[in-house]
């Protein structure tokens, strides 16, 4: 069996779902649209910048909906997969997950945004492992804007996939081919411990990288 992950944002949808998330919560009047709005815009050119305080940046990102009954969120939540999310989903990233899955590929979807946020876009890609920053709840079950364990950010990302397929009782030696697709140079810890890097609507800096070391480039969205 091969394994193949996948990067979610500029990846498998060209846009970024957290960003988006975000400017959404500003659109229903859930955060102040000129101060919030600004500050997440700072924090996704740190994100692009290779520079983002990830911590700080989820307490950011949570707080617009975490106060609110979780019944809320989630109805909120699924107006943004109707309105802004399911547009996003591309046949190109479709058509790309199911040659894999009709290969017997075992599949990931890696991402360093939120599980609340990308749970719901993984189902619908129909993509049966997620892998993405989990949130802390408190004893009630609320929210509380900080980290559970380690993120999948970074070198993050191989730590929890590390720990993902020790659950399924395998290792990255069980599989032939271990295929990673990501945009970013912030995925450049995952990227080289995959046998087969696919750099997938590159960013220019990841880009460069890919020529510079012979990895395939892929173009998924015109």
């Amino acid at each position: 069996m091969n394994l193949t992950l996948f990067d979610l944002d500029g990846t498998l949808i060209p846009v970024d779902s957290d960003h988006a998330f975000g400017a959404f919560m500003v659109e229903v009047g859930w955060a102040d649209g000129a101060a919030w709005g600004a500050r997440n815009d700072e924090f996704f050119a740190q994100y692009n910048a290779g520079t983002l305080d990830l911590p700080a940046y989820v307490d950011f990102a949570t707080s617009a909906w975490r106060s609110r009954p979780l019944a809320d969120a989630l109805a909120m939540r699924e107006r943004f997969m109707a309105e802004v999310m399911r547009p996003a989903l591309r046949p190109e990233a479709v058509a790309l997950i199911q040659r894999h899955r009709d290969a017997g590929d075992l599949i990931a979807l890696v991402t360093a945004t939120n599980e609340f946020v990308t749970a719901p876009i993984c189902e619908a890609f129909g993509i049966e492992h997620l892998i993405a920053v989990q949130l802390q709840r408190d004893g009630a079950g609320r929210y509380t804007g900080a980290i559970r364990g380690v993120p999948s950010f970074r070198e993050g990302k191989i730590a929890r996939v590390d720990d993902w397929l020790r659950g399924l009782g395998a290792q990255w030696r069980d599989f032939g081919r271990v295929t990673f697709y990501s945009d970013s140079t912030n995925d450049l810890p995952l990227l080289e411990r995959a046998s087969h890097p696919v750099a997938t609507n590159p960013s220019p800096s990841l880009a460069r990288i890919a020529a510079e070391r012979g990895w395939p480039q892929l173009q998924l969205f015109a």
